[in-house]
C-alpha cells in the first residue's frame, strides 16, 4: 500500500518558522544582555565596595598612625567630659609670720621713750650744773648731786648721761612698732645685743653707786629699772616668738 505523501511546507510557512526562531534567538540574546548588564552592575558594586574598604583601611591606618605619633595626654577631652574649667581664683596669701603681740611692742616703745626723756634730762643737768628736780641732796643714801658729780659719772672721758642718751635714741628707733613688725633677724639680734650691753653697763653703775660712791640717784635708778624691763620683755619675745628667719625681709 502506498504511503501518503507528506505535505511540503510552502515558502510562507518556512518564512514564519524562521521568523519565530529569529524572535526566540532575539529574546535569548536580550535576556543574555540583561544578565550581562546585571553581572556588570554587580561587578561594579563589588569594585566600589572593595575601593571603599581600602579607603576605610587607609583612613584607619592614618588615624592609628596619628594616634601613635600624638604624645600621651595631648588629646582633647573625651566625649561626655567637658573642658576643665580654669580656676580664676587667686591663690590664698601665705599666713603672716607670728610675732610679739601689740601690747608688748607698744610697751617696749613707751619704756624706751621714758628712758630717753630721763637720759636727756640728766644730760641737760650735767652740762648746766643745775640740781635735779625732786632729788634730795642730803648725806643719806639718796644724793643725786653726789652721784652725777662723782668721778664714776664719766667713762673714758664721756659723761655717763651722754652715753645713756645715745643708747636710748637707738632703743627708741629699734623698739618702734615698725621695727617690731619688720621681722628682720638682723633687727632682732641688734635689739637683743644692745640690751645685753646696756644691762651690763647698768650693773656696773649700780655697783659704782653702792660700793664706790655710797649714794644713789633716783633718775639714774629710773633709767636702770627701764633698761632691766626692756631686757626682760625683749628676752621674753625672743624666747617665745624667736628672732625671725634668717634673711627675712619686711
Amino acid at each position: 500500500m502506498a504511503k501518503p505523501a507528506r505535505a511540503q511546507p510552502g515558502p510562507a510557512a518556512a518564512r514564519d518558522g524562521g521568523a519565530a526562531r529569529n524572535a526566540k534567538g532575539t529574546a535569548k540574546g536580550a535576556s543574555g544582555a540583561g544578565s550581562a548588564t546585571r553581572n556588570a552592575g554587580g561587578t561594579a558594586k563589588n569594585a566600589s565596595g572593595a575601593g571603599s574598604g581600602r579607603n576605610a583601611g587607609n583612613g584607619a591606618t592614618a588615624r592609628s598612625g596619628s594616634a601613635a605619633r600624638r604624645p600621651p595626654g595631648a588629646g582633647g577631652p573625651t566625649r561626655g567630659q567637658g573642658r576643665p574649667r580654669r580656676d580664676l581664683t587667686p591663690p590664698p596669701a601665705p599666713p603672716a609670720a607670728a610675732g610679739p603681740p601689740a601690747w608688748l611692742r607698744w610697751s617696749t616703745f613707751a619704756l624706751a621713750i621714758l628712758g630717753l626723756a630721763a637720759s636727756a634730762y640728766l644730760t641737760y643737768t650735767h652740762y648746766s650744773d643745775s640740781a635735779l628736780a625732786g632729788c634730795t641732796e642730803t648725806s643719806g643714801a639718796v644724793n643725786c648731786t653726789k652721784v652725777t658729780t662723782s668721778p664714776q659719772s664719766v667713762v673714758f672721758g664721756i659723761p655717763v648721761a651722754v652715753l645713756g642718751l645715745a643708747f636710748y635714741v637707738f632703743l627708741v628707733a629699734i623698739m618702734s612698732p615698725y621695727a617690731w613688725r619688720s621681722g628682720r633677724r638682723e633687727v632682732a639680734l641688734a635689739r637683743m645685743a644692745s640690751l645685753v650691753v646696756g644691762l651690763g653697763f647698768v650693773l656696773y653703775l649700780i655697783y659704782a653707786e653702792l660700793y664706790q660712791i655710797g649714794a644713789i640717784c633716783l633718775y639714774c635708778t629710773s633709767v636702770h629699772v627701764i633698761t632691766f624691763l626692756l631686757f626682760v620683755l625683749t628676752g621674753l619675745a625672743a624666747a617665745i616668738w624667736g628672732l625671725g628667719p634668717r634673711g627675712a625681709t619686711s
